[in-house]
Order: C-alpha cells, then structure tokens, then sequence
C-alpha cells in the first residue's frame, strides 16, 4: 500500500526557484517535502525548483510569505 501518514505536524519549507519566486512544500523533513512536490507537480514545474536551496518556516509565518510564492 501506500506511504503510512505520520500523525506528526508538517514542517514547511520554501524552495528557491529559478524564476525567483518560491515554493511552498511541507512534509516531515527535506526529502519528504520535496518527494510530495513530486507527486503534485509536472516535470515541467520540478524543473524550477532548485532542491538544495530552501528555507524551514514555522506555520504561523505563512502569511509572510505568501507574497513570494511562484
């Protein structure tokens, strides 16, 4: 079957994208984050995101934020 939910909170992450703007992605850490980004988004849109550069931010911040997602 699939992968078991963890009942954990999610941590959010942003990922630097070479357009400039950023990506919002959660999961339990990095790899996580970045394989659920896998799952929702095309080839086409992977292809932006630059995976090694990323910031960690804290739920109650998303409202910061949401001006620099792409």
């Amino acid at each position: 079957m699939g992968k078991q939910v963890s009942q954990n909170s999610k941590t959010f992450f942003l990922f630097d994208m070479t357009t400039g703007k950023k990506k919002l992605a959660y999961g339990d850490d990095i790899d996580d984050a970045y394989a659920i980004l896998e799952m929702r988004l095309t080839k086409e849109e992977m292809d932006l995101i630059i995976k090694d550069k990323f910031t960690k931010i804290p739920q109650k911040d998303l409202q910061k934020v949401v001006s620099m997602l792409g």
